[in-house]
């Protein structure tokens, strides 16, 4: 079997004293009732719990992830969930808000009853949240059934003082008769200000995007949109070169993931500090050791440029206990509640909800560039239940970026849980006997667009160095994506919704298949960002028309890609041919 210091599924760098440090450490520390892995067989070499070597009789690895049964009535059930609009608030805030969706499911929640009342409260969901600790009442209010993403303003001092544990409050609702009743709970995180450092926070109602407040912000949230890379440590970080890190951030790139940690490359993150190049700080190594957590912790997050924790890297694929991650996440929340922990998932559907359950952001690193899909160099097959390809039940095609995004969201609807923040890792690299070869600066623009397309909050891709041309790419499209006004659709600004799957459609066909567009909303200043890819490796030719809406008007201008004739017609963006592998972002004025 592979090393263990070495991933089955992709090369990792390493830094050799830190991580037989973390090794030597965390097995001492870490308890034997936690170390056997996930899943099935777990003494077989297996990778997202399948078998992948020659050898070894298929199995179920089982974990998956399945749609639940729908409610035998065959009526949609009210499903109630809250949180507060943002992770943390700060003591500087005098107001916080709340999020209350109370939409229908096939899956969660409870039959909404029929009523023939005419009064204002028919079909309303009342409700009060409350303060579990001293039943104090933040918001009381009234929703129409079947919305969400609707706000409550309430006073943060009602709460309590700032402190650095969070407040749990609870919903409380009914219909205006009184029956049935729901209830939900949430954590709300109400923080003493700090004055040295970086914060970061989550939008919860804009699908995760993040706003980081710090001195090069003039201590106020801006709206960030992390486009960057894993660095390695040996081949760029050890040189200990500020200049090779300003050539970095000279290409546009705004984030970064060090394979490193503070007490390796002192000099190159406080120099990241000062020119306001943020980083994830990298866990990865020791996370199961949470002395290692907190050493590192300690020293990194009153630092300028931290805007996240990286903790575990492909727990799915190495099957790891399903405690570790949440105990590192735990630890830097009581060590360092103003930053999120990150992990990277690998696997499309192995236990899911317990991976993801250990941290705020998740990162998925699909690699289907140059791969067999279908026939490992291990030489079994792969499938569902059996092998490794490289890229864990891909078909090989740049769709299986969105792909994988749309999975771990239905995954969370099908398990009822709030979405959390997605970050997509483009693939920038060859080898391994897996990827026969880089991808295409048009395979690497189209995986990117498709994964902001279907929610990616961020870009962190593998691996720098890079070749001069991919990271050439990189650069030209981070540039776009991370200023305005670009960045303030992709992350979520106020007024902002979205985004929204639209269809592409060519005369005499009903859909084109390899054509992903989407659409974000800006109805304060009534305009829309259109996204459109095309994934196919043909030119498409003939008129092609994304079907934005009946209130575009005008075309404001054509932001990013090579197609410069969009034009507007009757509701569509149109195009008289779309080229092989083309990306569009295009802004569109709309009706008021």
């Amino acid at each position: 079997m592979t090393p263990p210091f070495i991933s089955v599924g992709r090369w990792k760098q390493m830094v050799w004293p830190q991580l037989w440090a973390a090794l030597v450490t965390g097995a001492l520390l870490v308890s034997p009732a936690i170390c056997q892995q996930t899943g099935n067989n777990p003494d077989w070499p297996r990778w997202c719990g399948k078998v992948y070597e020659a050898g070894y009789p298929n199995f179920d690895p089982g974990g998956q992830t399945v749609e639940p049964p729908p409610h035998p009535c065959g009526c949609p059930l009210l499903h109630v969930q809250f949180q507060p609009r943002y992770s943390l608030y700060l003591s500087s805030e005098p107001y916080g808000e709340f999020v209350v969706n109370a939409g229908f499911s096939p899956y969660h929640g409870t039959i909404w009853p029929p009523t023939n009342s005419t009064t204002q409260w028919a079909n309303r969901f009342i409700f009060s949240i409350n303060s579990v600790e001293t039943d104090a009442p933040l918001v009381q209010a009234t929703v129409p059934i079947n919305t969400t993403g609707n706000l409550f303003q309430f006073n943060l001092s009602r709460l309590g003082p700032p402190r650095l544990d969070p407040y749990p409050v609870v919903l409380y609702g009914a219909p205006e008769s009184g029956q049935p009743s729901w209830t939900a709970t949430a954590d709300i995180s109400y923080l003493p200000d700090k004055t040295n450092g970086s914060i970061t926070r989550i939008d919860n109602l804009k699908g995760g995007g993040l706003w980081v407040k710090n001195a090069a912000s003039n201590n106020t949230f801006a709206p960030y949109l992390p486009y960057g890379f894993y660095a390695s440590h040996d081949n760029f970080l050890r040189e200990n070169d500020t200049k090779l890190i300003d050539a970095y951030q000279n290409l546009g790139l705004t984030g970064m993931v060090p394979l490193a940690s503070w007490g390796e490359i002192p000099e190159m993150l406080s120099y990241m500090d000062s020119i306001d190049l943020k980083y994830m700080y990298n866990l990865r190594y020791g996370y199961k050791n949470l002395s290692y957590v907190e050493e590192n912790v300690l020293q990194a997050r009153d630092k300028e440029g931290i805007f996240a924790y990286w903790t575990a890297d492909e727990p799915d694929g190495w099957q790891d206990p399903f405690p570790l991650p949440v105990a590192a996440q735990n630890k830097i929340r009581t060590l360092d509640p103003y930053h999120p922990s990150v992990i990277t998932l690998n696997c499309e559907n192995y236990y899911f909800s317990e991976y993801s359950s250990g941290a705020d952001i998740l990162m998925s690193d699909v690699y289907p560039i140059g791969i067999n899909s279908t026939f490992s160099k291990w030489g079994t097959e792969c499938n569902a239940t059996h092998g490794d390809c490289g890229c864990d039940n891909c078909q090989g095609i740049v769709q299986d970026v969105s792909d994988r995004l749309d999975t771990l969201s239905k995954h969370e609807r099908w398990l009822g849980l709030w979405p959390k923040t997605k970050f997509h890792n483009p693939q920038s690299f060859h080898g391994q006997d897996y990827w026969l070869r880089d991808p295409t600066v048009g395979e690497e623009h189209v995986m990117n667009v498709l994964a902001f397309n279907h929610g990616a909050k961020g870009i962190i891709s593998w691996l720098w160095p890079t070749s001069k041309v991919l990271a050439e790419a990189h650069g030209e499209l981070a540039r776009v994506v991370t200023k305005s006004p670009v960045r303030e659709f992709l992350v979520g600004g106020d007024g902002v919704d979205g985004p929204r799957g639209v269809e592409a459609k060519v005369p005499g066909m009903e859909m084109v298949e390899v054509v992903d567009a989407a659409v974000w909303v800006d109805k304060r200043q009534k305009r829309a960002l259109v996204g459109v890819v095309n994934g196919g490796y043909a030119d498409i030719e003939g008129r092609v028309g994304v079907m934005v809406g009946n209130n575009v008007t005008t075309l404001d201008g054509i932001l990013w890609g090579e197609v410069k004739e969009w034009r507007v017609e009757g509701g569509m963006l149109v195009v008289d041919r779309l080229p092989a592998l083309a990306t569009s972002f295009v802004l569109v004025n709309l009706r008021g």
